[in-house]
């Protein structure tokens, strides 16, 4: 993708496993990597709250670029996780808002966030301790 490109990249909508027995997890890889993604996370987080219209995202999530919000939400939106509105105002009024689908991932989604929360210091503090234990090490 170029730096200019905003578009979503075409990917295979086919999502069975290949059944290769060196593949067990090829049927749920594309999957996972979605919703694993930090972003596609914390849009998720966010809309459990209800719909947010786009600025009001990017304003709670922080940190995330316009052109990474768009790409995070027209891929949630392809995989129908979220739902997209446009109303006919002037100007255009779009709010984005959980499919049932994407609500129903919202307590795993939650419970990571949670956890995250919850062990940030430990896990700061084994990051430093390897730090010390092998300096110069490029692991970020």
């Amino acid at each position: 993708m170029s730096l200019t490109n905003t578009e979503v990249t075409p990917e295979p909508a086919d999502l069975e496993p290949c059944g290769l027995p060196e593949h067990p997890d090829c049927g749920i890889r594309d999957v996972l990597d979605r919703v694993g993604d930090k972003w596609s996370v914390l849009v998720i987080v966010e809309l459990a709250n209800g719909p947010r219209r786009f600025r009001q995202l990017q304003r709670a999530i922080g940190g995330i670029s316009q052109r990474m919000l768009t790409l995070t939400v027209r891929r949630l939106e392809r995989d129908g996780l979220l739902i997209r509105t446009v109303y006919p105002t002037v100007p255009a009024h779009v709010d984005y808002r959980l499919t049932e689908s994407g609500a129903s991932l919202t307590h795993l989604v939650k419970a990571l966030a949670d956890w995250s929360l919850e062990h940030r210091e430990s896990i700061a503090d084994a990051r430093n301790a390897y730090d010390e234990e092998h300096p110069g090490n490029q692991i970020r």
